[in-house]
């Protein structure tokens, strides 16, 4: 069976992570960066605003209660959470076609600085160290509670991904069940390793690391992609290079490589069109259900909208809307345009 151009051939790549695929149309835009550049005019923030509900000192969302004066990392639970912990349990099911769960969790908000005028690339290795130790102690305390089976660590980063605060900021999610995408992804994972019997990311990042097409960025513990299937544009995936299941296996050197490589793609990432990326940024781990699973290798997915400047955006309409979604810039031209960037944020050069 003969080859595909990858450059030329309108094809369709699987993902074995979600048993889904993309449709790729490469013809259609043989540079997805031609064209107008628009650059947009950074807002200058300051370091203190008081109308912010995430900055020390001030009130928050809710007004019933107060941020302290904190000079580092800050967690708090969510004033307006999307799960509340103490819910009564019901159930709704008519014949299959309408079923409904009570579903009970809990919902944290990370400042990631007390800093408001500081966005991911401005942070220091060890202040973004400690977000990592932050994020690991809130994983193993939400984790540890018994009507706890996943915790789902994110970060909304700009208005555009939906973000209501330019605070630097993330959020945890904390569920009953297991939700649908790290379900899928579970499955996969265990499926793969029954049949070959090893892990699929741990094969996958040695594939990526040999090929060196998709690659972005690495260091001695993290691998950064475009990954083969990738939807987005410039979606990345931060793969860990040891087999792990969650930012507990971590050692003390690939938490802080962790945060590492998360300045130098997020930095690469707003030094592609100058401007302060969006994206939707979350941590995939192990489930917290009291299984081992073997299966899982810890990642992060990056998924920014943008595609030919600061204010052209991929949206999902159409056809992916209907059929399945459908990219036309490469994986492979999307690497080698982001690999080609500086480390250095570009309003400090």
């Amino acid at each position: 069976m003969p080859g595909i151009d990858y450059g030329e051939t309108p094809h369709r790549r699987y993902n074995p992570l979600t048993r889904e695929w993309v449709l790729v149309s490469p013809h259609r835009t043989k540079r997805p960066w031609q064209g107008q550049v628009e650059r947009t005019t950074e807002e200058r923030r300051p370091r203190y605003d008081p109308r912010c509900y995430l900055c020390p000192g001030n009130s928050r969302a809710g007004g019933d209660a107060t941020n302290p004066q904190y000079t580092g990392t800050y967690v708090f639970t969510n004033d307006f959470a999307a799960l509340l912990e103490d819910v009564p349990s019901g159930e709704v099911n008519d014949g299959g076609l309408l079923q409904a769960r009570s579903e009970r969790g809990i919902c944290r908000v990370v400042c990631f600085s007390p800093d408001h005028s500081l966005g991911i690339p401005d942070l220091s290795v060890a202040e973004l160290r400690a977000v990592v130790d932050v994020w690991a102690q809130e994983y193993a305390e939400l984790g540890g509670k018994p009507h706890i089976n996943y915790v789902q660590i994110f970060q909304n980063n700009g208005a555009v991904m939906g973000a209501s605060n330019p605070h630097p900021h993330g959020q945890i999610w904390s569920n009953e069940t297991v939700p649908q995408i790290p379900t899928v992804e579970t499955a996969s994972m265990a499926a793969y390793l029954a049949e070959h019997g090893s892990c699929m990311l741990c094969d996958y990042t040695a594939l990526e690391l040999e090929r060196r097409e998709r690659l972005v960025c690495e260091n001695d513990h993290f691998a950064v992609v475009v990954p083969f299937w990738a939807v987005w544009p410039f979606e990345t995936l931060v793969l860990a290079k040891r087999h792990v299941g969650s930012l507990l296996d971590l050692d003390s050197a690939e938490r802080t490589g962790l945060g590492e490589i998360i300045k130098r793609l997020t930095t690469r990432y707003d030094n592609l069109f100058e401007t302060s990326f969006p994206y939707s940024m979350g941590l995939h781990q192990q489930p917290t259900d009291g299984h081992a699973h073997e299966e899982w290798h810890f990642h992060i997915h990056y998924y920014p909208p943008l595609l030919r400047s600061a204010t052209v955006r991929k949206f999902m309409v159409g056809y992916e809307m209907l059929g399945n979604p459908q990219r036309d810039v490469t994986a492979e031209g999307a690497a080698q345009r982001l690999a080609a960037l500086s480390e250095v944020r570009f309003g400090e050069r």
